[in-house]
């Protein structure tokens, strides 16, 4: 009961504050207004500039009046993308991008990036609340009258203009020729005659399946990159309780493993609500209370992102929007070893073959210490009979038997753990090149030879899998070993598990499985013929 009273105590607070935050807070804050002059609609403005602008404008705008406006559709193409637009919010309705397709199969369509079948779905919705009240689903008019626009060699601006309650919203997007990087401005205008008071919001919406699961090693779902680390929210937990991101945001979007949809809000006060709805999540950016005089309005501006997660691009498109390749914990292992994959495609024109080589660099860096670990566990295998009559003669006294060991150790000059030491070297290498192989857009649809079409997909045959497991297998029979039999048939399993995990995983990661067991049986080949 007591429980249910202070429920009941706080939702009416709740009522209260509202109510008195609707019908009189405006009128309390309203300040006298510091005129500036009025930008240019088409300028640019940098990170570093003020980020929101208020003028007083000279003559009250004529009020568009255009509800009963049919939904009507503009479609912006580049070299790189087809945007459609509506004028239903003024949003984005379809995203396509040319230089990518659905399937690597040769009549495949375009991929589609963004799709959406209603409005819910439609992204870069903006609305306003309180006294700024905007609707997401306002009709707006587009001023420039036509239904399609080329982008060639210059930017284009294309305008939304709307009006509803004397407010008057006008909503700017900017494209670039080579870009898929675009600005966003809306300014707001109170043309009334009594100040008015609000928050202006603007959300990204992407399409998201509950039953969907992120990829091993490769997130899906919303993030955030707050200048010093990548957030990442799982949409699962978001369903459970939203996320705020307040202040100093640089970015905020959706990733899948190959593409981004992110949004620079440029005022850096401008605070991140993060949830998810029926088949969407929502990046939600919420500005600070705005409060407009008569005559007066205010310039919110964006930057947004919508294409693949390359090096190349995103950092084209600045914004630190390229902070969404994140390898995790092996990031400055896999960032280098990225950047010398793709050196060597530029020469070959083949990431298998690109592959292969740097999995060769990699070997060859490492082959003194392994040269030294397989001599270390020939040598230890070689004392195994006089180790054995060691553990006979001191079995039943460990601390005799280890200081017999020791010493066994050093009269035959070897050390126990310089088979294991270059190998465990040799481990955060061979993950870091793990996660470069297995998200990198550069290798989606990107082919090999013969049967291998695409190095992001399993082996259609599963011939590439069956051979690394053989290699291992035969890798594994040529290792010197020091295990009592048991351990040894045990680890003899080992390539048939392997086998089974790499059936299904992508033919650029059992390539380089693949490449690096054949030349560990060269090198354990060259070694054995070389004299004791």
């Amino acid at each position: 009961m007591d429980n249910n009273r202070t429920i009941l105590a706080v939702v009416l607070i709740v009522i209260l504050w509202s109510a008195y935050s609707l019908f009189f807070a405006p009128q309390q804050q309203v300040q006298q207004p510091v005129v500036v002059e009025e930008t240019q609609q088409d300028q640019k403005v940098d990170k570093g500039e003020e980020k929101i602008k208020s003028v007083v404008i000279n003559s009250k705008p004529d009020i568009i009046n255009n509800q009963n406006e049919k939904e009507s559709f503009l479609t912006v193409s580049s070299g790189y993308f087809d945007i459609k637009l509506s004028t239903v919010g003024a949003t984005i309705n379809s995203i396509v991008l040319k230089k990518y397709n659905e399937t690597n199969e040769e009549n495949s369509k375009l991929f589609t990036l963004l799709e959406s079948p209603n409005f819910n779905l439609s992204t870069l919705q903006n609305f306003g609340s309180d006294g700024l009240y905007i609707p997401k689903n306002l009709n707006y008019k587009i001023i420039n009258k036509t239904k399609h626009i080329d982008i060639e060699n210059e930017k284009v601006n294309i305008s939304f203009v709307a009006s509803i309650n004397d407010i008057i919203v006008t909503k700017t997007y900017t494209f670039y020729p080579d870009s898929y990087s675009f600005d966003l401005n809306i300014r707001i205008t109170n043309s009334s005659s009594v100040p008015v008071s609000g928050r202006s919001n603007l959300s990204l919406i992407s399409a998201w399946d509950k039953d969907s699961k992120s990829a091993m090693y490769t997130f899906v779902g919303p993030v955030t990159y707050d200048g010093d680390k990548l957030q990442e929210d799982k949409p699962a937990k978001l369903e459970e309780s939203p996320k705020i991101y307040k202040n100093k945001i640089v970015w905020s979007g959706y990733s899948s493993k190959y593409f981004l949809n992110a949004i620079d809000p440029y005022n850096s006060s401008e605070q991140v609500f993060i949830s998810t709805g029926d088949g969407f999540v929502e990046n939600k950016f919420t500005s600070e209370l705005i409060t407009l005089l008569s005559d007066q309005e205010i310039s919110l501006n964006y930057t947004s992102y919508f294409g693949p997660k390359d090096d190349k691009f995103l950092l084209a498109a600045g914004h630190q929007f390229d902070d969404v390749i994140n390898y995790g914990f092996f990031h400055p292992l896999s960032k280098p070893l990225m950047v010398v994959l793709k050196f060597f495609y530029n020469y070959i024109g083949n990431y298998g073959f690109a592959i292969i080589l740097l999995t060769v660099c990699i070997k060859l860096i490492f082959w003194p210490l392994t040269q030294k670990s397989y001599k270390s566990m020939k040598g230890m295998q070689k004392l195994q009979p006089e180790m054995k009559k060691l553990r006979e003669k001191y079995g039943s006294d460990k601390q005799k038997l280890n200081q017999e060991m020791m010493s066994f150790y050093k009269e035959n000059k070897v050390n126990p753990m310089g088979g294991c030491l270059p190998m465990i070297i040799q481990i955060p290498v061979f993950f870091a090149l793990y996660r470069v192989l297995l998200g990198s857009i550069e290798l989606r649809h990107a082919p090999f030879m013969l049967w291998i079409t695409d190095l992001s997909a399993k082996d259609p045959y599963y011939v590439t899998p069956l051979i690394m497991g053989v290699t291992m297998f035969l890798q594994q029979k040529m290792t010197p070993t020091n295990m009592d039999p048991t351990q040894e048939k045990i680890m003899l399993m080992m390539p048939v598990v392997f086998t089974f995990m790499f059936l299904n995983f992508p033919a650029g990661l059992v390539l380089y499985w693949l490449t690096n067991n054949l030349l560990t049986i060269l090198q354990q080949y060259l070694i054995r013929r070389q004299p004791d």
